[in-house]
């Protein structure tokens, strides 16, 4: 009878690093980024600054698209040489915060990782990931996190009732789950029963001088059933505020030519932005 404990105990590493996707290569660039946030003087350094100084390390990295969509249960996947603008983010929110709180192994990224991108910090399949960037704001501003400072820098009230994942299916191949369909519907419906703030892209530059290097921007959205369609990190250049982001214009992690503005000006379905900070861990 006492075999199978023993066995279970032994098969449980195993367990949870089948649930984790990171190739060789991955896990090469983020042993060595590890290393190197462990070796770096924070004495100095706020979470907003890291944010730029970790951002910059992907620079020219290649945008890729839905590497977070695998077949099958739903797995933490860790991807830093395919970067799309949302896994841009968390990685270096990741590192970032990593930094900050001396933890620098494999394990503590996965952790942290898991904390930044899922539902309660805990992933618990398809539906429990925060799909809405919206959501993901929220959320990890009531895990601790970030703080949504839209509104104290001159935010107004954004009309937010996204739904474009539950009335397209068809897009997504884990949708063919009706149960998971029900469950982003719940997720849909809370986002709607939220107060949401963002500036107008007209109004950014009036504001502009209370965004922070380093603050966390999501490009908010004109089409009815989405909330974001961008993010990425303010960054200040030659006095104006530009965008570090992974983007799709160069297919690489880049910093935007045009100030913020002026970036959101040449595109009619981008509305204005969202603005958060992160905190201290």
């Amino acid at each position: 009878m006492r075999l199978i404990p023993i066995i279970f105990f032994f098969l449980i590493p195993f367990l949870v690093k089948s649930q984790t996707v990171c190739t060789a290569e991955s896990r090469e660039r983020l042993d060595t980024y590890l290393l190197k946030i462990s070796e770096m003087d924070l004495s100095q350094k706020s979470a907003n600054e890291l944010n730029i100084e970790i951002g910059k390390w992907f620079l020219n990295t290649p945008y890729v698209e839905k590497t977070l969509e695998l077949p099958g249960e739903e797995k933490l996947v860790i991807n830093l040489t395919g970067l799309d603008c949302t896994t841009f983010l968390e990685t270096v929110v990741t590192l970032t915060r990593l930094a900050i709180q001396g933890q620098f192994t494999y394990e503590d990224f996965e952790r942290e990782l898991e904390i930044l991108r899922y539902q309660e910090g805990v992933r618990k399949g398809y539906p429990s990931r925060l799909h809405y960037f919206s959501d993901w704001i929220y959320q990890n501003e009531q895990k601790g996190i970030l703080k949504d400072v839209t509104k104290e820098i001159g935010g107004k009230v954004y009309a937010n009732n996204p739904s474009f994942m539950t009335s397209n299916p068809q897009y997504y191949a884990q949708l063919g789950n009706p149960d998971y369909v029900n469950r982003l519907k719940i997720s849909e419906a809370d986002i709607g029963n939220r107060t949401y703030h963002y500036i107008p892209k007209e109004e950014i530059v009036n504001h502009e001088q209370n965004i922070n290097s380093g603050d966390l921007i999501a490009i908010t959205t004109s089409m009815q059933n989405l909330d974001i369609v961008h993010v990425g990190f303010a960054i200040e250049k030659n006095g104006r505020i530009h965008l570090l982001h992974a983007g799709t214009k160069n297919m690489k992690v880049e910093i935007s030519e045009m100030p913020l503005q002026d970036y959101l000006k040449g595109n009619k379905s981008q509305s204005g932005i969202m603005v958060a900070r992160l905190l201290n861990p």
